[in-house]
């Protein structure tokens, strides 16, 4: 009984969070989603791009399920790191609608697996694991990947995660709030 409920808990924050990743693309311009917002290149479309990847391996070739699609092999270093972007070519609607297959795909992987199934990630120190391990890894990397999407769309366009009932004018004064603090220790900091 346990069992399946933390495998519907778990697979019930994954649904959820996927799509609080994906309205993240909703009203940016082409280019904003696609631009390098941080040194390393981070983007808000080339985070969608790279859990498609993520969902399709993990709950495909891992537990004996390949997934329908071409995928890029996990150890062919050349094309390492390709998946955190997209190219010219490659339209928003396309990115979603893969993201969306590779879903549909670890649902019913999901779905036909007790949460105690046996799997293999060659990739992983310990690459024997369960469905469970993976579901937890899978719904980890989702969420940090959310939470960079939260970052990026702020700083594009100031749309906050947390938005919810706080107005523009709240969120100026919290920022003037902490910075007026961030200042204070540091001048606390130099007169030590």
């Amino acid at each position: 009984m346990i069992d399946e409920f933390a495998k519907e808990y778990l697979h019930g924050d994954l649904r959820e969070v996927r799509e609080e990743l994906v309205g993240k693309l909703d009203g940016p311009a082409e280019y904003d989603i696609r631009r390098p917002l941080t040194a390393s290149g981070t983007n808000l479309l080339g985070l969608v791009k790279h859990l498609t990847l993520t969902e399709a391996r993990y709950f495909g070739d891992v537990f004996g399920r390949p997934y329908p699609e071409p995928l890029p092999r996990w150890d062919d270093l050349e094309v390492r790191g390709r998946d955190m972007w997209a190219t010219e070519n490659e339209t928003r609607a396309e990115i979603i609608a893969g993201y969306r297959r590779a879903w549909a795909h670890a649902d019913a992987t999901i779905a036909a697996l007790p949460v105690d199934a046996p799997g293999h990630v060659p990739w992983w120190p310990r690459p024997n694991v369960m469905l469970f391990n993976v579901l937890v890894h899978v719904l980890t990397e989702t969420n940090r990947h959310a939470g960079h999407a939260d970052i990026l769309r702020e700083s594009l366009d100031g749309t906050s995660a947390s938005e919810g009932h706080r107005t523009p004018e709240f969120w100026r004064s919290r920022h003037a709030e902490v910075e007026r603090a961030a200042r204070a220790a540091r001048e606390a900091s130099t007169v030590d």
